[in-house]
């Protein structure tokens, strides 16, 4: 996912670079998105060593204290060499598999892959097209589009991440006073439109994705690191959203996307252009 303006490397080694920056607890959350969307991915061998050597458990327990946020970081430092690493993720996110359910006609049965890392495929309540262009409509207000070689779904969960640390980029330097604009807008203005943007995206998407994730990995052996991000991610995405509402001061939950025909985005955030854009 692509700002105009990005200069950031999103695949470069968030583990170890993202720490200096997140220097609040909004810009703190942003770098445990950014970490989750990146372990969320297939291991290669950069992402393996994240893991092996200690530095994105090291990474998220310090982010996590700075966070301003109570939520306890399992072990995500992995003994699995990258092969063994690389193919639990394929059984748990990208092969499925197929079974004779017939063996007089030869019928078969076609399953996918134990859990998904695609938001409609939680959603009973919205269509695939109602939670995709929800999505599209979200990143397009905030600046953001899917660029470069990217194949997937707006509700794909990286895509998703990175969104939300993005928010939470934004977000942070409004506190710093850095995205003042000519009308008169304040920093305390725009950290809480910021924030409003953040709980509404939370509620209509993020926050449905996580719940299905951690349930779907719950009920399958040897999830290995994979099932302890899960639950770690549903822990952190439920104590941000219960953060955000206490700041504002309104009820979490009463989103959904395609429940009311919005975009999934607070209409009165600036968009991403307005403070010289990002990497999402």
């Amino acid at each position: 996912m692509t700002v105009s303006g990005s200069t950031t490397d999103r695949d470069g080694q968030p583990a170890r670079d993202l720490l200096d920056a997140a220097d609040d607890d909004a810009a703190a959350r942003g770098a445990i998105y950014g970490i989750l969307a990146s372990a969320f991915e297939e291991p290669a061998p950069a992402r393996h060593d994240d893991f092996a050597d200690g530095s994105i458990d090291r990474a998220v327990s310090t982010l996590v204290e700075r966070s301003g946020l109570d939520v306890d970081v399992p072990d995500l430092t992995v003994d699995d060499d990258r092969e063994t690493l690389a193919a639990r993720y394929n059984d748990l996110f990208v092969v499925g598999y197929s079974e004779v359910i017939d063996g007089t006609d030869g019928t078969i049965e076609n399953q996918g892959p134990p859990a998904s890392l695609y938001e409609s495929s939680y959603r009973s309540d919205a269509s695939w097209n109602d939670v995709n262009l929800d999505l599209a409509r979200a990143y397009e207000h905030f600046g953001c589009e899917i660029g470069g070689d990217e194949r997937r779904h707006h509700d794909n969960l990286r895509l998703e991440l990175e969104f939300a640390g993005y928010l939470c980029r934004l977000a942070a330097a409004a506190e710093d006073g850095e995205a003042d604009t000519a009308d008169g807008d304040g920093p305390a203005d725009r950290s809480a439109a910021y924030a409003r943007a953040r709980i509404d995206f939370h509620d209509r998407h993020l926050s449905v994705l996580a719940d299905g994730l951690r349930d779907a990995l719950e009920s399958e052996p040897g999830t290995g690191v994979y099932g302890r991000l899960a639950t770690f991610l549903e822990s952190f995405v439920a104590a941000d959203v219960a953060d955000l509402a206490d700041r504002l001061d309104v009820g979490a939950g009463s989103g959904g996307a395609g429940s009311d025909g919005g975009d999934g985005s607070d209409e009165d955030a600036p968009a991403a252009g307005s403070d010289g854009g990002g990497d999402a």
